[in-house]
């Protein structure tokens, strides 16, 4: 049996699967593990996006320092760019023992491959250096490469980062931490907990079962972008949403209870918009991270935050946290949709309750979040 969703049940499965309802999680801890991951941004224009996720669901009973008590403590770890509970480690130690993956390989694999190989000597070296006096930022790292790496992009000739970043999705190396927003990195067996490696096959079969549970909805196949991915192969049920072509799969423990949704500012980096064509597909909803643009293409600001509504994303704020004046400036609320007297004060509520976070004053617009430009 196919299940027959209308897009506002899709839309409240995912809110509910994303713990973005009124009833609020107990703990940061709880929430990292059930969302499987937080990805580690640093853009700090309003807030690095690890806080932003982590306030969004816990609201006033999250502080920044939480994060830092796990990462110190060693319940969550920064692994291949995510914050990610500690044990789902073992989770990733196959895929790491495969490196660069499982046969067929894809050429630009191949590539790495033959660079990490052709820099054997600098490998050696940096575990050698790091057991010895690990913990160190890549700039304490000599770069020993034989062989540059080459690319187009801001990694040209980054040896160092580079090699890291390959021994670290080899189960060499990890982060163990970051001063001053830089990573300082150790041997991973110093870092990681010592749990037997879940097999290649069973892993990934736990991995997109988690991540079905952490969106509620998804496709079981899609294009595999950059990080983590979308699919959930066929975990869950089949279903059909009204006016959305192909099908979904849904985790079957959303389809009872009831809902009861809530305000909400988001990241533009949070799961529940991180895939733009999900969001699109069951939101109906327009939305660009707009950082890259010029300010003069932009229609909504560098950092818009995505308001959520209920179950439905209603419109983007555009603000700065100023460090230096201690503010965080509204430059406007952008309304997809004419504001509910409800959604103007559930903004304004949240955009008090997130100042507080970040321990600075709150300064609206003129005509507070009335309307938007």
């Amino acid at each position: 049996m196919v299940l027959e969703l209308s897009r506002r049940d899709a839309r409240r499965i995912a809110v509910r699967a994303q713990l973005l309802t009124r009833d609020r999680p107990a703990d940061a801890l709880s929430v990292v593990r059930h969302l499987g991951l937080v990805q580690m941004d640093l853009t700090a224009h309003v807030a690095p996006n690890a806080d932003l996720v982590l306030w969004s669901r816990l609201g006033s009973a999250y502080s920044p320092g939480v994060l830092d008590d796990l990462l110190g403590s060693g319940q969550v770890v920064e692994l291949l760019g995510y914050l990610r509970p500690a044990e789902d480690t073992a989770l990733f130690r196959a895929e790491m023992d495969a490196w660069p993956g499982v046969e067929p390989l894809s050429p630009w694999r191949r590539e790495l491959e033959a660079w990490v190989e052709a820099n054997r000597a600098c490998r050696d070296d940096i575990l050698t250096l790091l057991r010895a006096e690990g913990p160190l930022p890549a700039r304490e790292i000599p770069d020993t490469c034989l062989v540059p790496w080459r690319s187009s992009g801001w990694t040209n000739s980054k040896n160092v980062q580079r090699m890291l970043d390959m021994m670290e999705q080899r189960g060499e190396v990890a982060v163990a931490s970051r001063e001053n927003r830089e990573r300082t990195w150790d041997l991973a067996s110093r870092v990681h907990p010592d749990d037997p490696a879940v097999p290649y096959a069973e892993a990934e079969q736990e991995r997109d079962r988690r991540r079905l549970a952490a969106l509620g909805i998804a496709r079981a196949r899609a294009t595999f972008p950059p990080g983590e991915p979308n699919h959930v192969g066929e975990h869950g049920v089949e279903a059909v949403v009204e006016g959305v072509r192909g099908r979904w799969r849904v985790d079957p423990a959303y389809l009872e209870g009831g809902f009861v949704g809530r305000t909400a500012l988001l990241s533009p980096l949070d799961r529940l918009v991180m895939d733009r064509k999900r969001m699109t597909e069951l939101f109906e909803f327009d939305y660009q991270l707009e950082m890259y643009k010029p300010a003069a293409s932009r229609r909504w600001g560098y950092f818009a935050l995505p308001v959520l509504h209920g179950d439905r994303l209603v419109g983007k704020v555009d603000s700065h946290r100023d460090a230096a004046a201690a503010v965080l400036r509204v430059a406007a609320v952008h309304w997809d949709v004419e504001p509910s007297g409800a959604m103007r004060a559930g903004v304004e509520r949240e955009l008090r309750s997130f100042a507080a976070l970040l321990d600075v004053d709150l300064q609206l617009p003129d005509d507070g979040v009335a309307a938007g430009a």
